[in-house]
């Protein structure tokens, strides 16, 4: 009996558990790292909110297409030294494109990728 108990306390701290682990990586979809640290905890790009986790901006799934995430986000902070969408980071050319379009250069992306 007390072994039934123990098994469904363990097995029902393994759900929370691996709940909590979904709801982060749900509100952590888009993650971006501005080259330079940032003056703010957060920021809103359109519908999109954002919050400082570390060094980085993370925020949920949003309607908005990625590259125009990146971009908002990029000109926002001064530029970006990565990007990543559901854990897929951008590679070098996506995110010059990004930051380009930012109007950020794409020598700053370089050093500060150098840098890291």
């Amino acid at each position: 009996m007390i072994r039934t108990i123990a098994s469904a306390i363990v097995a029902s701290a393994a759900l929370l558990a691996a709940a909590g682990v979904q709801a982060q990586t749900a509100n952590g979809y888009y993650v971006a790292t501005p080259i330079a640290k940032p003056a703010k905890e957060r920021l809103m790009t359109r519908a999109t909110p954002w919050r400082l986790q570390g060094t980085s901006f993370v925020a949920a799934q949003a309607p908005e297409r990625d590259q125009v995430l990146c971009t908002l986000v990029a000109r926002d902070v001064g530029g970006l030294a990565s990007f990543s969408v559901g854990g897929k980071a951008y590679d070098a050319a996506q995110l010059d494109k990004c930051n380009g379009k930012a109007g950020v250069a794409v020598a700053a992306t370089a050093n500060a990728a150098v840098a890291n």
